[in-house]
């Protein structure tokens, strides 16, 4: 027979249930609670996680922006240096260019100065033109004379025998030549077309400008024919230039091909070519350059004078390139 349990033993079965069922539901509410800072947890994280996200996607973002940006400012700093190099390099061309047009507007107004100071049918210019002074004069100032040497040589006077008249030089108008000039005057322009300029081309413009080198020449003519020559002394060499190429030499003509002393230099056009010239080519070049000013003025209506004062200054200019081109030029003194 099983043996009843005694009431000491019936307490401390009761202790231990209920001991039990505490563990039990101490268990069960500290599940809940780890469950609860589990989830609890598991949400922060999340939240942690979406804001590194959202962080990392602005980071990257702004590693981006700055990349685009820094490769902008090196291109704009690329441009402003080409921008600067190109702005100084066509200052420095245009300079070039302004001090050559300089040079050339001084021989204008060289010319106009002679044109204003040219004498009228009114007025009558001694200084140029010679042949009008009184025969006395005249033969003063070509009467030579020879200063007494430190020995006392005799003061020797040449003089012209009494029976000899003196000489000077005169002129007579040319019909065919005037009314050329007249047809071309009643609507001036630099055509060819026109029997008076076609005339000045194949007589005077033409043989002047004609050199050694045919292509060079042609070139010249071209540009002295559309105002695009610039003549310069080779002392403004020292300024510097862009993509400048000189042709020829300070010691060799560049379209006569001879050994010259060569104080000047031409520039064609836009060309960065530089082409050395001796003086004999600079004067028929700057000869035939006052024939084209001395028109252009006519075109323009700048000249103020009698159509025969008109026609003379043209035969002046005639003359100079027909003197230029046999080799005559006028040099300045030492």
């Amino acid at each position: 027979m099983p043996q009843e349990e005694t009431p000491e033993q019936r307490r401390d079965a009761y202790n231990m249930s209920r001991l039990r069922s505490s563990s039990l539901e101490i268990m069960e509410k500290g599940t809940e609670f780890l469950r609860e800072q589990l989830d609890a947890a598991q949400k922060e994280l999340k939240l942690k996680d979406e804001e590194c996200v959202r962080l990392s996607h602005i980071r990257n973002q702004l590693e981006l922006e700055l990349e685009e940006l820094t490769a902008s400012l090196f291109e704009e700093a690329h441009k402003m240096v080409r921008e600067a190099n190109v702005k100084q390099a066509t200052a420095e061309k245009q300079l070039k260019e302004a001090q050559g047009k300089i040079d050339v507007m001084q021989a204008e107004v060289s010319a106009l100065k002679t044109l204003v100071l040219t004498s009228t049918p009114s007025s009558p210019n001694p200084q140029l033109h010679p042949q009008l002074l009184s025969p006395g004069s005249a033969r003063g100032s070509r009467g030579h004379t020879r200063n007494k040497s430190a020995s006392g040589a005799l003061q020797l006077h040449s003089e012209p025998p009494a029976d000899v008249l003196p000489q000077r030089e005169d002129r007579e108008l040319d019909s065919v030549l005037f009314a050329e000039f007249l047809s071309w005057k009643e609507s001036p322009s630099l055509d060819r077309s026109s029997a008076f300029l076609s005339r000045l081309h194949r007589e005077d413009i033409g043989p002047c400008l004609s050199f050694t080198c045919t292509e060079l020449s042609k070139s010249v003519q071209s540009a002295v024919e559309s105002n695009s020559l610039t003549i310069e002394p080779v002392a403004m060499s020292t300024v510097p230039t862009v993509k400048s190429i000189e042709c020829g030499g300070p010691n060799k003509c560049a379209l006569s091909g001879m050994s010259r002393p060569c104080r000047h230099r031409i520039k064609l056009g836009d060309k960065e070519n530089y082409y050395y010239i001796s003086p004999s080519s600079r004067a028929r070049i700057t000869a035939v350059c006052n024939f084209f000013t001395y028109v252009r003025y006519i075109q323009q209506g700048l000249v103020r004078q009698e159509v025969q004062m008109m026609f003379w200054e043209v035969m002046r200019l005639r003359k100079e390139m027909s003197l230029a081109k046999l080799g005559y030029f006028m040099t300045e003194g030492i």
